[in-house]
């Protein structure tokens, strides 16, 4: 049996300091692993305020490369504290060509992978279509020193195709970094509903494949647009076990760290029981790579 790791979650607000940005999440993954986190992930797009409110083309300039600011910082980070951190960036492929990606890097600061986001919304101050390419390198899993673990993000939540496909490659845990609130207009009537549709898709993501999930959100309010009302990112960041138990919980409004043990006994424990990935039907879902099957 594999050793247990604890997981970290930073769920912290951004301002225009890009700089400002990246020397404070360091700091923030230093307070995490003092705390006993081994592998920490950071919130999607973690450099800038959430800058997909508009459509502008000025706004790529945001973009870096790998290597580049991020990565060099926290491989840095990652060697200073023994830990693994999952690094999502805006990133910069080639000329043109961008995405919305996260860094896998390992305890002794080396990059052993990267995901590139598959589901990729355009809903109103969520216009990610403009600035973001599909993934290109499918649902993965990554040896870290601690652990296998698989990281989607934000908008691949709600795809239990995601989930699956990246606990089968034998992730124990699934990190799904993210950016996500309320409209101000929409908060007082559907806001309950959004946030629990979206606590409730992860943890059924975690009870169907019997593996643990780390969902990171930011914080605070941002309006990039003057004539739009902005976004009032909800927090709620949260870590659960197999069974959907939650084992961590954040605010709505503060930044924080949560911490939680990915427990492997346990998880065996609950395969064994509830054999969920032994009994699927994978002679019956012929299909499932169809638009619609009309």
């Amino acid at each position: 049996m594999d050793k247990n790791f604890r997981v970290g979650l930073l769920q912290l607000a951004y301002s225009n300091d890009y700089n400002n940005n990246t020397k404070k999440t360091v700091e923030w993954v230093a307070k995490a692993a003092k705390q006993g986190a081994q592998v920490v992930c950071l919130p999607e797009l973690y450099r800038t305020p959430y800058f997909c409110q508009k459509e502008d083309v000025s706004l790529f300039d945001l973009a870096e490369t790998i290597p580049g600011p991020s990565s060099i910082a926290f491989k840095q980070a990652a060697k200073e504290n023994n830990v693994a951190i999952v690094v999502p960036i805006f990133e910069k492929r080639a000329p043109g060509v961008y995405h919305n990606s996260a860094i896998i890097i390992d305890a002794d600061g080396e990059q052993i992978g990267l995901y590139r986001k598959m589901h990729i919304p355009d809903d109103p101050a969520f216009y990610e279509k403009f600035y973001f390419a599909p993934g290109d390198l499918g649902f993965q899993s990554f040896e870290t020193r601690f652990g296998k673990i698989g990281t989607l993000i934000c908008w691949d939540q709600w795809y239990p195709e995601g989930a699956r496909l990246t606990a089968l490659r034998g992730a124990t845990v699934l990190f799904y970094p993210t950016a996500i609130g309320w409209h101000p207009y929409e908060k007082e009537q559907y806001g309950k509903a959004q946030r629990d549709s979206w606590i409730t898709i992860q943890r059924s993501h975690a009870i169907a494949n019997g593996v643990y999930v780390g969902s990171v959100n930011r914080v605070g309010f941002e309006k990039t647009v003057e004539t739009q009302a902005g976004l009032e990112f909800w927090g709620s960041s949260f870590i659960c076990d197999p069974q959907g138990v939650m084992l961590a919980e954040g605010s709505t409004d503060k930044e924080e760290i949560l911490i939680a043990e990915i427990n492997l006994e346990h998880l065996e424990d609950i395969r064994r029981n509830w054999p969920f990935l032994r009994d699927r039907r994978i002679d019956a879902y012929n299909g499932i790579d169809k638009r619609f099957i009309d």
